[in-house]
């Protein structure tokens, strides 16, 4: 059975370019989505610092870098439930020149579609690349059924004070 077949459309779900304030509610939802997503590839200690507050502060950065950088949020009945980003390439040996920076959404909500809607928002069919935890099996063949391949790359990621091994991913 293909993970298609498990795949349950959430109709009422808007996908948008995010807004300034959007920020508090960005943050709360980073946060989660993280602990949710991490929990098992970094330790519990390293998680405990994560703050809503902030990733509140970041959000209001990117979304004020310039109009090359697009975040979007995945919005259900007036809340934020997902969000993705991309802009240009921040490597030095970048294989293409954009670059899909994430995509999360709270756990909930994976399986829906939603996250579908969320990468058509920021990358659609362009060519661009990304890095992706080895750990992450589900975005790693979610990316893979969107025409990604691995190209060979891998480095270290420096995450809240710990390291996650990343792979790069190219279409």
């Amino acid at each position: 059975m293909s993970s298609e077949a498990t795949v349950t459309p959430i109709r009422d779900v808007i996908v948008r370019p995010v807004r300034d304030v959007d920020a508090e509610s960005l943050g709360r939802v980073h946060a989660q989505c993280w602990h949710e997503q991490y929990d098992e590839i970094i330790s519990k200690a390293a998680l405990e610092h994560l703050s809503p507050r902030r990733m509140a502060e970041l959000w209001t950065h990117w979304m004020n870098q310039g109009p090359e950088y697009l975040q979007f949020a995945a919005v259900l009945d007036g809340d934020i439930i997902g969000f993705s980003g991309s802009g240009p390439a921040r490597d030095a040996d970048a294989p293409r020149p954009r670059e899909l920076y994430f995509i999360n959404m709270l756990a909930e909500f994976r399986s829906t579609g939603t996250g579908q809607k969320l990468f058509d928002a920021a990358i659609g069919d362009a060519p661009a690349y990304l890095w992706v935890s080895t750990a992450n099996t589900h975005a790693r063949h979610f990316y893979e059924k969107n025409g990604f391949i691995a190209d060979g790359a891998e480095h270290t990621e420096p995450f809240l004070g710990e390291e996650i091994h990343e792979v790069r991913y190219v279409r």
